[in-house]
């Protein structure tokens, strides 16, 4: 009975870790920001001061719910609290659970979805395209030019990442594409999933795994501004012969789409920090919002493929991202990285900005099937990533330090 006790309440923590991950997996950059702070108790391979300046320009004030002048009065609570404060704290406490309950949300819209794809119909192309820039732009005011300085300060770690994210995954889609027998259509989403940027979420599975949070931001943002060149490359030059590609519609949809807003967002926040301080809590609720729009209508859009295509279309998908995950581990490890980094850089890899392969084999691929395993991929790329979490979470890290 002792061992069942146990087992029960492993599994209960299980799942209450696995939640929130998932939950992410669609969220803005400034929901998986609030995030972030906790994991300055870890020992991360950056240095200190370039953590703390990213967090002080984050949207952690809506986990904290107070000014920032009131540090100033060091442990004195007000007696009382206005009417406004009330209303916001209330706002905050409301905001955080629907945050925290939105795989919820996503489930119940996807299987809206499936079951009455109309319901969906109205959210046009031109919705998805500014749906996906304001979840860019949420990252971008984020950001600022010292972000991307950071860089420098693990180059290898970065680089690895990188050449994982355009130079395994992409082969690696095409490879397992090719064993499953998918017809050509099915073959160039996949690769197309596999040729991605890194997804946001990957920032907070990275903390529920004991990761390096700070470098997994650097990552995603590295990996982001790459999708504007390597995307449309390894698109051409994996399909090109496939089906009908156009890159350059693909090089000019991801500055659209990544560089524009991302470089809004770093403007706003440069000069208007003011601003950007008192949108930053609304950002996460605008975002499930958007975002569980752009995941429905992906599946809306090609409900009757995914159900037609079964269990063929999902095991490749499902060890795409898991295997992409495991690889993304074992050859850092070999490569005498840190378990930390290691596991940052193997759920970068794992997980992959699924709805903006979406909108991109819809706009710029010849086939219409070629949209069908992105709309696949959002689910597991979010279920792989965070099972790799929480069971990392649960492995020891014997060496902390390079």
């Amino acid at each position: 009975s002792q061992l069942l006790i146990l087992a029960t309440m492993r599994i209960k923590a299980a799942a209450f870790l696995l939640l929130p991950a998932l939950g992410a997996a669609f969220a803005p950059s400034s929901f998986v920001t609030q995030t972030r702070y906790p994991v300055a108790h870890n020992r991360i391979a950056l240095s200190k001061s370039s953590y703390d300046a990213k967090v002080s320009k984050s949207s952690l004030q809506m986990s904290a719910g107070t000014p920032s002048t009131a540090l100033q009065m060091g442990d004195k609570e007000p007696e009382t609290k206005s009417l406004g404060k009330k209303i916001f704290d209330a706002y905050t406490k409301t905001a955080n659970v629907a945050t925290t309950l939105f795989p919820l949300w996503t489930v119940i819209c996807s299987a809206i979805a499936l079951k009455k794809p109309t319901a969906f119909s109205w959210f046009t192309t031109q919705y998805f395209t500014a749906a996906l820039a304001a979840l860019m732009l949420s990252m971008g005011i984020t950001l600022t030019p010292k972000d991307f300085t950071d860089v420098l300060q693990e180059p290898a770690s970065v680089l690895m990442q990188f050449s994982l994210c355009y130079g395994m995954m992409p082969v690696l889609a095409l490879g397992l594409g090719r064993f499953f027998g998918l017809e050509p259509a099915l073959l160039a989403g996949l690769v197309l999933v596999g040729s991605i940027n890194g997804g946001q979420a990957s920032n907070l599975c990275t903390y529920i795994a004991k990761g390096n949070v700070a470098l997994s931001v650097l990552m995603t943002t590295a990996t982001t501004i790459g999708a504007i060149f390597m995307t449309p490359l390894l698109c051409k030059g994996l399909l090109g012969a496939v089906v009908p590609v156009d890159a350059k519609g693909i090089a000019f949809s991801t500055v659209q789409v990544v560089l524009a807003p991302i470089a809004i967002g770093m403007t706003t926040n440069k000069f208007f920090p003011n601003f950007v301080k008192a949108i930053l809590p609304f950002a996460p609720v605008v975002g499930v919002v958007s975002t569980c729009l752009l995941v429905a209508s992906a599946v809306a859009q090609v409900a009757e493929p995914i159900l037609n295509a079964g269990i063929s279309l999902q095991i490749p998908i499902i060890l795409l991202h898991l295997l992409g995950g495991l690889v993304g581990y074992m050859l850092p490890r070999l490569t005498s990285f840190d378990e930390i980094s290691s596991r940052t850089m193997a759920i970068e890899t794992s997980m992959k900005s699924s709805a903006f392969g979406f909108l991109l084999a819809k706009l710029h691929f010849g086939e219409y099937a070629a949209r069908v395993p992105s709309a696949v991929s959002v689910v597991w790329m979010a279920l792989t990533g965070s099972i790799l979490a929480v069971i990392w979470r649960y492995i020891p890290i014997k060496d902390e330090k390079k």
